[in-house]
Parts: structure tokens; C-alpha cells; sequence
């Protein structure tokens, strides 16, 4: 299948492609795949691209009520050489249609159908396979999402990368244990009741106080709003059932990294400590659940992260892109 790449909302040099996936009772389907190809090398590759990840593809999800905006990562690696894509998942960002519930799915298995057109726009095959190596790189839902597709496709990837995942429910694995019964019959029976949340928006005004004035992030507020899309029943569902899947443990086969901040601040009311911790995770849980991952996990705590630690204050993101590259160069760097 050709697909049409269009300029994308972030401006040159992103582009876009939108991706048919069917339809279902709210009508027709589709998932975005955005692409930042990198420069052409010095002289222009006149003696090869010695970049360190000249040939590699870099996969971007995003996570719950979120999508793809997050330009100076997507500089990182292709600065380097890689080519880097970014994927709206169906009903997210770029890929929402009128009259679709927001984010809304009742099984992760259902992304394996964006992730297989996502790899197919990539010039690769559906299961990941290619000429060139593949890094799944995850944030939040879509660090858990990107898990469990890479435990389910051995050998599809060369590295997982997870910039704060959502492998635990925020209440402990035993309040998930208690709560899974009775929420599995109501989602079965009513998959749209509205879930219990409350959020003041305090992320998002804590990423406001910290963003880098000489390099903004300016997410539109359609696509990420303030305070979370409505979360329903169905949709919390399918989220346990993935950490259920994590907990029993995955066998990926590739070295994971997870990134995390150091500490978690309850939201309970503003305090400046939101501005340096993750307000959305308990990121001890998380980071005892990332042992479930695979065989090769490094776990790496970044002192005065946010829950994006990408989009941390200047001195907390500059520590976790440290960490990223110490990280990828001793696991993919070309020696």
C-alpha cells in the first residue's frame, strides 16, 4: 500500500500519514504515523553514515489522553541518525474523529492493528521485521501498550524504551486484584459508565512552570487538554488486564529501559513539588513492576522528573536524555 505523506500540524520538516483501520460502531477507523527523517550526513554520506543509529527506526507512543508533540525528542534521534516515527493511536490526537470516544478502546489488543500499519508505513514488515533495527519507545499507556506488543512479537524489536509506564494501578496490585471481578462485570454490561477521577489539571500547569522558554513544547489543547479526557469503565478494564499480564511477567527478550522520576507528589492540591516529581504515578510500584518486564531491565531514577521526564524542568531533562544516551549507546550504538 503507497502512502501519501502530508505536511503535520508541528511544520517542517514533520510529516504525516493517516492509516485506514476499518470501523466500528462509531464509524470509520484510523491511526496517524508522523515522521521526522533525518538530515543527510556530512558530505553527504560520501564515506557512509557513521551516525551511531544510522540504522535504526525509532517507534513513539504516547500515553492516556495524549499524542505526539514532543519535537525536541524526536531531534534526538535523528540527529543521530535515526529515523523516527510517532503514532496517534485510533481515537487520540491526530487520528480522532467526530462523534468517536475519546481514547476509548475495551482491549490493548486492539492497537495491534495500528502498531502492524504503523510498521507497514515504516517499510517494514507487520511483525517488525526489517533491514533496519526497531526501538519501541513508550510514554505512560503507551510504555504499557509497547510491552506487551513486544513481548507478544519476540525478536520484532532491538531495544524497548519507556519514558514512565503505566505497569501498575496507581491503588498497589492488591487494591487491582480486589477491584478486577467486579470491574470486569461492569464493563461487560455497561463498558461506557463513566470512571471515577479527579484531576485539577495540576500536570499540566506544572509543565507549564517548567517548559524551557528557548525550546516551548505547545501541546493543543483539543488533543490534551488541561484536565483528562473521561475515563470509562470499559477502557479501565482493558488497562488492569494489561497489568495483570505484566505482573504474571512478560519474557521480553530485548534490554528495556525505563525511565522514572525519583519521586511521586499526590495531587491532592498545588504545591511547587509537582514541578519536580510525577504527579500521575506511584513511581515506586511502577519501578517494582518494570522487574516483571523481560531478562534485561535498567531502571533509571531521575531526581526532579516530571511524569513526561522529557518534558521535566531544564535540568531534569537534560539528566534523563543522559541517561537515555549512556543507555542506548552501550545498547545500540555501531562499534
Amino acid at each position: 500500500m503507497r502512502h501519501e505523506w502530508v505536511p503535520d500540524v508541528l511544520g517542517e520538516p514533520f510529516e504525516q500519514t493517516t492509516m485506514p483501520l476499518g470501523s466500528d460502531h462509531e464509524g470509520d477507523v484510523v491511526a496517524t504515523l508522523v515522521r521526522l527523517v533525518p538530515d543527510h550526513p556530512a558530505f553527504g554520506g560520501l564515506f557512509g553514515d557513521h551516525r551511531p543509529y544510522a540504522d535504526v527506526d525509532v517507534l513513539y507512543v504516547h500515553g492516556w489522553s495524549d499524542y505526539f508533540f514532543q519535537t525536541r525528542l524526536a531531534r534526538y534521534w535523528a540527529e543521530r541518525g535515526a529515523r523516527f516515527f510517532a503514532l496517534d493511536l485510533r481515537k487520540y490526537g491526530r487520528s480522532l474523529r467526530p462523534g468517536q470516544t475519546p481514547g476509548y478502546v475495551s482491549d490493548l489488543h486492539e492497537y495491534d492493528a495500528d502498531i502492524s500499519a504503523a510498521l507497514a508505513a515504516m517499510g517494514r514488515a507487520a511483525d517488525g521485521a526489517g533491514e533496519r533495527r526497531l526501538v519501541l519507545l513508550g510514554h505512560s499507556t503507551g510504555g504499557l501498550t509497547l510491552s506487551l506488543w513486544a513481548a507478544r512479537n519476540p525478536g520484532a524489536a532491538s531495544a524497548v524504551i519507556l519514558n514512565s509506564p503505566w505497569l501498575e494501578f496507581q491503588l498497589s496490585a492488591a487494591t487491582r486484584a480486589a477491584i478486577a471481578p467486579v470491574l470486569g462485570i461492569h464493563s461487560r454490561l455497561r463498558p461506557f459508565d463513566l470512571w471515577p477521577q479527579m484531576d485539577a489539571g495540576f500536570y499540566a500547569r506544572a509543565q507549564r512552570q517548567v517548559a524551557d522558554p528557548d525550546d516551548p513544547m505547545s501541546p493543543l489543547a483539543q488533543w490534551r487538554p488541561d484536565q483528562t479526557m473521561p475515563v470509562h469503565v470499559g477502557w479501565v478494564r482493558a488497562v488492569l488486564d494489561g497489568h495483570a499480564t505484566v505482573a504474571a511477567g512478560l519474557g521480553i527478550d530485548v534490554p528495556v529501559c525505563v525511565l522514572l522520576s525519583a519521586r511521586t507528589t499526590i495531587p491532592t492540591r498545588w504545591s511547587d513539588a509537582m514541578t519536580s516529581s510525577d504527579t500521575v504515578l506511584i513511581v515506586d510500584d511502577i519501578a517494582r513492576a518494570a522487574l516483571h518486564l523481560g531478562h534485561s531491565v535498567t531502571i533509571e531514577r531521575i531526581d526532579g522528573a516530571l511524569h513526561d521526564v522529557f518534558l521535566s524542568r531544564r535540568d531534569a531533562r537534560n539528566e534523563a536524555y543522559a541517561r537515555l544516551d549512556r543507555w542506548a549507546t552501550a545498547m545500540l550504538a555501531r562499534h
